[in-house]
């Protein structure tokens, strides 16, 4: 009986094949592949200052689509049948996304938006939900209230809900709050199309025949 499991793509490899589909240019770090707002590199960040021009508050988002699929037991070569291999089985991809969050919280000292520290422990609200364009409803969302975190911190939450592929264009929600501050906001599209993993995996199938 053919055995079957759960893996997930080095996504990193098919970034540049993935960046028509998913609606904005990916960009691949440490094996993954995201989008992210806003897009001007890594540190890159959106930023308020409270009315008093006191304390500022800086955030980032990205979105990491996150592809799995299931493998399959396939035969060798003609010249050694006996020698299996785990292939891919387009049938089975999926979407199962992840969301980080970054901020980064500055206060004055003496002089407005001159000296500032970061210091001390915030707490940072995160936020996200994902949509159909379109659509009101919710295809996914995750909320969390962290508490006593570092002036500068990331924080990468589970979006724990399974996405179909091909089921169109998506948008996703985002915001960061530090209490006191302010609230930071942001708007990502994101294309859940899998043609692209199912080219490369015919392609893959077809060399190791």
């Amino acid at each position: 009986m053919k055995r079957t499991r759960i893996a997930a793509i080095a996504l990193a490899t098919a970034a540049a094949a993935l960046a028509p589909a998913l609606g904005q240019a990916a960009t691949a770090a440490e094996g993954t592949s995201f989008l992210q707002d806003p897009s001007d590199g890594e540190k890159a960040m959106k930023s308020m200052w409270t009315k008093d021009e006191m304390h500022k508050v800086e955030a980032q988002f990205r979105f990491h689509p996150g592809v799995q699929y299931k493998t399959v037991t396939r035969p060798g070569p003609a010249a050694a049948p006996d020698y299996e291999r785990q292939a891919p089985d387009p049938k089975t991809l999926a979407w199962q996304p992840n969301y980080e969050f970054a901020w980064s919280v500055s206060d004055s000292t003496v002089v407005k938006k001159t000296l500032t520290t970061k210091e001390g422990k915030h707490p940072i609200v995160v936020h996200a939900v994902l949509r159909r364009a379109g659509e009101r409803a919710k295809a996914g969302e995750v909320h969390q209230e962290l508490t006593g975190k570092p002036a500068t911190g990331r924080a990468k939450v589970a979006g724990g809900k399974r996405i179909a592929c091909d089921t169109g264009e998506y948008t996703v929600e985002w915001s960061v709050t530090r209490s006191g501050y302010g609230t930071l906001t942001g708007t990502l599209r994101w294309d859940s199309s899998c043609e692209q993993y199912r080219t490369a995996f015919a392609q893959d199938h077809g060399r190791q025949r």
